[in-house]
């Protein structure tokens, strides 16, 4: 038995933090899951579903501080006290930038959501439910494999991302005329594609917690 696992065998099991991590993902998630319905619907049909995006990036921002507020409260905890600050913010940051899109549709009156929007929100999605996957897996920490693949396929829907980000963009230059369109469709566009490199962020150091506990 390896020293990180003889640790991990005699450490009660976790209370505290892996509950606020699967709070914070659920409703990340779920956040997603909106945004991309938002893009689905009419202009005049919006305005619940910005509402519903605003709460929930306030409730993860709330399960952030109470995460760092259990850091400073406990001794013991499932892994590394930095690598807990690192993931829960960085999951917070997720939400962050995925709310900035929302807000900018709404502060800009985008009518005309593209194809490229409707994909980026698609793309995050996704990457957001693996997220829950990987923080699933990291409760038990009883396969790294799935870990690790889990987080080569958000790494390749960042990757994803970063294609349609440039295509839409350069579309964008091209066919748009209207200035103030093109500030709009690209700051949505750059909010969106930032969300994506947050979602990598988190694989990542999933898989650095993953590899000091296999």
């Amino acid at each position: 038995m390896t020293l990180n696992r003889l640790f991990q065998f005699l450490v009660p099991k976790d209370k505290k933090f892996f509950p606020l991590f699967e709070q914070a993902t659920a409703n990340l998630i779920l956040l997603a899951e909106i945004l991309h319905e938002v893009v689905n619907v009419k202009q005049n049909e919006r305005e619940e579903y910005f509402k519903k995006i605003d709460e929930l990036e306030a409730l993860i921002e709330e399960i952030t501080h109470e995460t760092h507020l259990e850091l400073s409260k406990n001794f013991i905890t499932p892994f590394d006290r930095e690598d807990i600050h690192v993931l829960i913010k960085s999951i917070d940051n997720v939400a962050d930038y995925m709310h900035g899109a929302a807000s900018k549709m709404k502060l800009y009156q985008v009518e005309k959501i593209t194809k490229s929007i409707r994909k980026l929100t698609e793309i995050n999605l996704e990457a957001c439910q693996l997220i829950g996957v990987g923080i699933q897996e990291l409760k038990t920490m009883k396969n790294h494999d799935l870990i690790k693949e889990t987080c080569t396929k958000i790494n390749k829907l960042e990757s994803k991302a970063d294609s349609v980000f440039d295509k839409a963009v350069a579309d964008i230059f091209e066919n748009e005329v209207d200035i103030k369109n093109i500030i709009k469709y690209k700051e949505v566009l750059a909010s969106l594609e930032t969300a994506s490199d947050k979602c990598k962020s988190v694989s990542n150091i999933m898989e650095q917690i993953s590899v000091k506990h296999s």
